[in-house]
């Protein structure tokens, strides 16, 4: 495995957001969807940080992200039924399915490495919008979406042998009113199963349907790169 040097640290905040979730009151949770985990290994040093990481998930976009901010990884798999409490609210949904997604690894974690894991859910109209099981639950979610203001807000959890730290991000967006046949459209030809709210903004929907964003537009596609980055260049120093 290749290992990259990531230099120039710069002076991050080190507030946590969050701590390890718990699993009790699952029973009495919702399916929210069951996928591979997104996960990543990091051995951090002290003048500059050797990354070294671990992906367990398929997703093309994170694996970009993580090549682009010159991040080797290898891909592992390790599923996890994603069911949350159905009392928790927007970020503390995304907050805890990000700890949830580090449960597997806890114990295998050496002291030098950092594991982060994600999740990114769709806030709408008090509700989540994950990921879509069909066509129909697909159209439904951007149509409810069409014409208003929408949350995307992605977590990230990042675990350590002796610790835990969960931040998140958020970004308003706003679409414009669209078309049953603009979305059909979409769907047939893009098939976004695999995207919270069951759109992505990189793609043709993303050219015509949004009207603005406020906050990063990173964050929308799946993770927020500046939040990541900021962190790691902390927790290594």
């Amino acid at each position: 495995l290749v290992v990259a040097q990531l230099r120039h640290l710069v002076e991050a905040d080190t507030e946590e957001s969050g701590c390890l979730g718990t699993l009790d009151g699952l029973a009495n949770g919702r399916e929210h969807v069951a996928s591979g985990l997104v996960v990543f290994l990091v051995h951090a040093h002290v003048a500059s940080i050797l990354v070294l990481g671990v992906l367990a998930s398929g997703s093309p976009r994170r694996q970009k992200f993580f090549k682009d901010l010159g991040v080797p990884f290898e891909i592992r798999l390790k599923p996890v039924n994603e069911v949350y409490p159905e009392h928790l609210k927007g970020a503390e949904i995304s907050d805890y399915l990000a700890e949830l997604k580090a449960q597997p690894f806890k114990n295998e974690l050496k002291e030098n490495e950092i594991l982060i894991t994600s999740d990114t859910i769709v806030w709408h109209q008090s509700k989540a919008l994950g990921k879509p099981k069909d066509a129909k639950e697909a159209f439904d979610m951007i149509r409810s979406l069409s014409g208003y203001k929408h949350e995307v807000i992605t977590s990230v959890c990042f675990t350590t042998a002796s610790g835990q730290i969960t931040k998140h991000d958020t970004t308003a967006v706003y679409f414009n009113e669209i078309s049953n046949d603009e979305i059909n459209y979409y769907i047939s030809n893009y098939k976004p199963f695999d995207k919270a709210g069951a759109y992505g903004i990189q793609e043709w929907i993303g050219y015509i349907a949004i009207n603005k964003i406020e906050g990063s537009y990173f964050t929308v596609m799946g993770l927020p790169l500046h939040l990541v980055y900021k962190t790691l260049t902390t927790m290594a120093t």
